[in-house]
């Protein structure tokens, strides 16, 4: 599962739009900068953290502050909910309707029986885009938000000794249609497949500024 990733502001641009989309990504390092240091973690009934996900806004890519997890009846679901099967979403494409890619610079897993803490990336300060799928959900007080889980697939061999999951990231080349798509179980497996391509890039090392899982979760 992803429970934790990280977003350097000093993230190069290449990975996640296009290059025309200037203004999600000086909004996204605006953000990043605002919140530097911070391990962006689950948004749950006391940590009320709003983390920025790109969604399709009437046809155009845009950043908008979501909680990641999913509110049901008003509270925060109980059932797990930040991360998504991608055989689920095979088996049920119904779950596709609505989708976001999360900004992230980097990833974190922890590695067991040795519960030593793993970063992953494509790349010092690269930035990348994880596919996720979203609803709207309310809170006890009224509020309503944008609702974000990240799909997950099995591992690639070279990371499966780590953690035998990782989320599905999401090329530049794939990004639009990831945004725009029509839901079906097409578009997942065309997901996988692009996901697939940039599976040679990811790299994994112990985290140098291990702060241990009171700060992860």
């Amino acid at each position: 599962m992803c429970a934790s990733y990280g977003l350097d502001p000093r993230f190069t641009d290449a990975e996640l739009l296009a290059e025309a989309d200037v203004e999600v990504l000086d909004d996204l390092r605006g953000w990043a900068q605002r919140n530097d240091g911070e391990t962006l973690r689950p948004t749950g009934k006391n940590l009320r953290n709003l983390n920025p996900v790109v969604v399709n806004a009437a046809g155009a890519p845009t950043l908008e502050p979501a909680w990641w997890g999913f509110l049901v009846d008003g509270a925060p679901a109980r059932f797990p909910s930040i991360n998504t099967r991608s055989e689920r979403l095979q088996e049920r494409p119904g779950g596709l309707k609505n989708r976001a890619l999360v900004p992230a610079t980097n990833w974190f897993e922890m590695k067991k029986p040795e519960r030593v803490w793993h970063e992953f990336g494509i790349g010092q300060g690269t930035l990348f885009g994880m596919a996720a799928v979203t609803q709207r959900g309310r809170t006890a007080d009224g509020e309503w938000f944008t609702c974000y889980s990240i799909v997950m697939r099995p591992a690639p061999a070279h990371l499966a000794d780590i953690h035998d999951r990782m989320p599905v990231l999401i090329p530049t080349a794939f990004a639009r249609d990831w945004l725009t798509a029509q839901g079906d179980r097409e578009l997942i497996d065309e997901a996988l497949l692009a996901a697939a391509s940039l599976d040679d890039r990811v790299v994994a090392a112990p985290r140098a500024d291990d702060k241990g899982t009171d700060r992860l979760f």
